[in-house]
């Protein structure tokens, strides 16, 4: 659906997911040079309180960008702000749902409050928070 912002209400949402394999936490590292052995290495994940290999944190953030960006509200939105509070770890092979939540609208400068959050596959949410986007197009 092509959103304008007359046709945003409050309540809207909408989601993305995708599935966090080994090949997604590699090029992540690649492209944002964060090379923590707690997403790369198996050996030094099993010494961590996690036991394993866990994704990083901002892959989640970034789903959420991703439905802010492609789904609501869509071509045109831009960043302003992004509250972000990690509540679970991200494991390799977790399917991870984001959602966008249109929470206020503020008429005046076409911007736009909404929820944002990222569920796993049991349904546990792994990152919640806020985002402040400008809608930009017409």
């Amino acid at each position: 659906m092509a959103w304008t912002y007359e046709r945003l209400q409050i309540g809207d949402k909408d989601s993305i997911s995708k599935t966090i394999s080994d090949e997604v936490v590699r090029k992540f590292a690649d492209v944002s040079n964060d090379h923590n052995p707690l997403h790369l290495d198996e050996a030094f994940a099993k010494t961590t309180s996690f036991g394993r290999r866990i994704a990083h944190g901002m892959i989640s953030a970034g789903l959420i960008s991703a439905v802010l960006g492609s789904r609501l509200p869509g071509m045109g939105t831009v960043y302003i702000t992004q509250s972000l509070k990690f509540r679970r770890p991200v494991f390799l092979d977790d399917t991870l749902t984001a959602w966008a939540e249109v929470r206020e609208k503020i008429d005046a400068k076409k911007r736009v409050v909404l929820n944002t959050w990222v569920e796993n596959q049991n349904g546990d949410t792994v990152v919640e928070g806020e985002a402040l986007v400008l809608f930009d197009v017409d």
